[in-house]
């Protein structure tokens, strides 16, 4: 289960990402026949008071200018992220997919104040004094968010590197006493108005989307596809919207995921698609079986709309 006390400790905050291991990450992958599209997540450690606005802000924002350098250096064309001070959490793991599958889900709001010492679900301090962190609003939030697109986004252009957002997960207007950025679609307008530019792309998540009290998926899909800001696609399906949700297989879920696939063919995305978490099967390699079911459906899927 996500709660209180996080997925665990963040990394070493001086060790920032070296351009001999992006290349040689790059390299081993090469080296399979596959192509590295894309890497996601900063660490905690690497910009937790870029998250909440402290005192080694500034020092945090060269560290995440650095390494954008290094990943376009490397060769690598995507940066995917999460502005979020609260992260993924509220979550719980049961078996409630199709054949009993150990799944992801939402049983409601979760309120518990976050601890001093965390950001993104991660402690990044555990020496730090008991409390919680201070709530603040969304305009504060958007505010952050806005200096950190002024401050990255012409270095990521430089660097040929596209900065990636990933929507809230799961997405509530609140989680843990603090806002979210985008909660619903139409907040992914916000972000690429607020900041113009190839580099201002979006990581989209038609899970997260699915899960979204308002707008329609398939409306979204085709309104950020056709502005080519999808730089790619996290393709997960689910039941039911927050705060009450399940996920599900890939075709078992609310979310027709072959029109989906119309969709982004019809308007010419050339990104790639990622199957995400997916629930796990009752066997050996729980994980693994989960995702070579979801990679078998997502190939047919598209080798069915390539003949249309």
């Amino acid at each position: 289960m996500d709660s209180e006390s996080g997925w665990g400790f963040a990394g070493d905050p001086e060790k920032l990402w070296s351009l001999e291991e992006l290349v040689a990450l790059r390299k081993a992958v090469e080296a399979e026949g596959l192509k590295l599209e894309a890497i996601e997540n900063f660490d905690p450690a690497h910009w937790h008071d870029v998250l909440l606005d402290g005192p080694k802000r500034q020092p945090q924002i060269e560290g995440l200018k650095t390494m954008i350098r290094r990943v376009g250096r490397a060769g690598i064309p995507i940066m995917g992220y999460n502005f979020s001070i609260t992260g993924v959490c509220g979550r719980t793991h049961q078996r409630h997919a199709r054949g009993n599958a150990l799944s992801v889900g939402m049983d409601g709001p979760f309120d518990a104040p976050m601890p001093n010492g965390m950001v993104w679900n991660m402690i990044y301090d555990p020496n730090a004094p008991v409390g919680t962190v201070p709530a603040m609003t969304a305009d504060e939030l958007w505010s952050r968010y806005g200096a950190f697109l002024d401050e990255v986004v012409p270095v990521a252009e430089e660097a040929g590197v596209k900065l990636a957002l990933h929507p809230d997960d799961p997405p509530m207007p609140m989680m843990r006493g603090q806002p979210r950025l985008v909660y619903q679609s139409a907040l992914y307008q916000r972000v690429l108005d607020r900041k113009p530019s190839p580099a201002n792309a979006l990581e989209f998540c038609i899970g997260s989307i699915a899960e979204m009290t308002e707008g329609d998926v398939y409306e979204a899909v085709d309104h950020y596809s056709r502005q080519n800001k999808l730089a790619y696609v996290h393709f997960r399906n689910v039941t039911g919207k927050v705060p009450r949700y399940r996920e599900t297989f890939i075709d078992d879920g609310d979310v027709d995921m072959v029109r989906v696939l119309r969709i982004l063919k019809r308007n010419r995305y050339q990104g790639v698609l990622i199957p995400d978490h997916t629930p796990q099967m009752s066997c050996a390699a729980p994980w693994h079986a989960g995702m070579a079911f979801a990679l078998g459906y997502m190939r047919a899927a598209l080798q069915i709309i390539e003949k249309e």
